[in-house]
C-alpha cells in the first residue's frame, strides 16, 4: 500500500499585498473559492488567514474569518479548515523615548475566531524571531495562554517552528502537559530570520523532533516545490499553496491554489506515495482527540 501523505493548501497567507499578488484571493468569498478548489484538486487541509476585501492588506477582523468558514461548511466539502493564530504577533520597539512601541496582541485577541469558530486545526507559532523588516514575538506565557484556549475549543494545534530552538520550546510545552498529544509539527523554511531552505535544515529539525511527532515542511517562493519533494521523501507531510509562493514556474505566477496543488500532487506520486483524503488525514492527525493532552 502506497504511503499517504496530508497536503495543507496555505491559500492567502499574512503578508502585504504586492505588485505580484494579484491572483492572491483577497474577499472571504474569494478565500473559500480557492480553497474549495484546492479541496478539489486534492488538498487534505487548508490554511487560511483573511484580508482587507478592498485593499488586500493582512487582517484579523472576525467577520472576515466567520464568512470565510461559513461559505467553505455551506459547501459541503469535507476539507479540513485549519485558521492562522499568527497574527498579531508583530513588535516594534520604540527607538525614541517619544515613540509609542507596537506591542503583539494578546492571547485572547488572536485566538477568539479559534474559539468561535472551531476548526479542526490551528496553527500556533512557536516562535521569537527577527524577520525582514521587523519582530515577532511569542512569550512563554503567550504560547501557555494562547495553547489553553486551543485545547479547550477542542481544536488542534499545529505548531510553526522556524527554527532549531523553537522545537525545544514546544517540546517544553509538551512536557508540561500544554499541548496535546500527539503533536503535529510544521516546519517552516526559508523565512527571513529562520532556518534557510536546505536539506541540511530539514534534516536537523526533523532529528530534534520528539518520539511519535507528525510533521510536516515547507520551503517559500522558488523553495516549495524541491522542499516539498524532501518533505515527503524523509517521511514527513507537505504544504503549498499562494502564502508560500506566487509562481507556477520561473517566471510565471501561479493563477490559483489549485494550480500548486496539482504540482505538488504530481511530486508526491512520482515519489511512490499518495495524497490523503480529508478523512485519512483526520485519522492521521488524531483530531477526535485534540483537546486530550495525553492521547496516544
Amino acid at each position: 500500500m502506497k504511503r499517504k501523505v496530508i497536503l495543507t493548501c496555505a491559500v492567502t497567507g499574512g503578508g502585504a499585498y504586492g505588485p505580484n499578488s494579484r491572483y492572491v484571493p483577497k474577499s472571504p468569498e474569494e478565500i473559500a473559492a480557492s480553497a474549495l478548489g484546492a479541496a478539489e484538486a486534492g488538498a487534505s487541509i487548508v490554511h487560511l488567514h483573511v484580508r482587507d476585501p478592498e485593499t488586500g492588506a493582512p487582517s484579523t477582523e472576525f467577520a472576515y474569518y466567520e464568512e470565510t468558514v461559513r461559505r467553505i461548511r455551506d459547501s459541503g466539502s469535507d476539507i479540513i479548515v485549519n485558521l492562522t493564530t499568527g497574527m498579531g504577533a508583530r513588535v516594534e520597539p520604540s527607538l525614541t523615548d517619544d515613540d509609542i512601541p507596537q506591542l503583539p496582541m494578546t492571547p485572547a485577541a488572536r485566538t477568539r475566531h479559534v474559539e468561535v469558530l472551531r476548526p479542526e486545526i490551528c496553527t500556533l507559532d512557536v516562535a521569537t524571531m527577527n524577520g525582514a523588516a521587523h519582530a515577532i514575538v511569542n512569550s512563554p506565557a503567550h504560547l501557555r495562554e494562547q495553547a489553553r484556549m486551543i485545547r479547550a475549543a477542542g481544536v488542534k494545534p499545529e505548531l510553526e517552528v522556524f527554527d532549531l530552538g523553537h522545537i525545544d520550546v514546544a517540546k517544553r510545552l509538551l512536557a508540561e502537559g500544554v499541548l496535546p498529544k500527539p503533536p503535529l509539527f510544521q516546519l517552516c523554511l526559508g523565512v527571513a530570520g529562520g532556518a534557510p531552505a536546505t536539506v541540511e535544515s530539514m534534516l536537523m529539525m526533523r532529528s530534534l523532533l520528539p518520539d511519535g511527532a507528525l510533521w510536516s515542511a515547507f520551503g517559500i517562493s522558488r523553495q516549495q516545490m524541491p522542499m516539498l519533494a524532501l518533505a515527503v521523501t524523509l517521511g514527513g507531510h507537505c504544504r503549498v499553496g499562494l502564502e508560500d509562493n506566487l509562481y507556477a514556474e520561473y517566471g510565471v505566477l501561479a493563477e490559483t491554489n489549485a494550480q500548486l496543488v496539482t504540482q505538488a500532487i504530481t511530486i508526491i506520486r512520482a515519489l511512490g506515495a499518495e495524497p490523503a483524503t480529508p478523512d485519512e488525514a483526520r485519522e492521521m492527525l488524531s483530531l477526535s482527540q485534540a483537546a486530550s493532552s495525553d492521547a496516544a
